[in-house]
């Protein structure tokens, strides 16, 4: 029995609760989101990003703005509005309360 398709499943259900929060550390430049999802171990490529983000924003729970950069085309840089961050909360209330089930759940009775 091969787990990599579950534990991909898993990684797919918590990405938008992480790019949220990491968008929430302040402005950010998607690729900043691709390493530093990366460097949690939640590899995420632009491919999924991209749309990830237009619908995020679709839905008015972010915004962006263009900046000039010194090295090639300007850069668009993501932020949450209002809506985004009382969204965020409650992710991450409904993330706590999972966790705690899926914790009494899953704990070894000790014998």
């Amino acid at each position: 029995m091969n787990v990599d398709n579950t534990i991909a499943q898993m990684r797919k259900g918590v990405l938008e609760y992480c790019v949220l929060a990491i968008i929430a550390q302040g402005e950010i430049y998607a690729s900043d989101i691709i390493t530093q999802m990366k460097d949690a171990k939640l590899i995420i490529v632009e491919g999924t990003l991209y749309p990830l983000l237009t619908r995020l924003k679709n839905m008015g729970l972010l915004d962006y703005k263009w900046v000039e950069s010194v090295q090639g085309p300007p850069r668009k840089y993501y932020v949450l509005t209002k809506n985004g961050n009382l969204f965020l909360e409650q992710l991450h209330n409904a993330w706590g309360e999972l966790n705690e089930a899926v914790k009494i759940t899953t704990k070894k009775s000790k014998s």
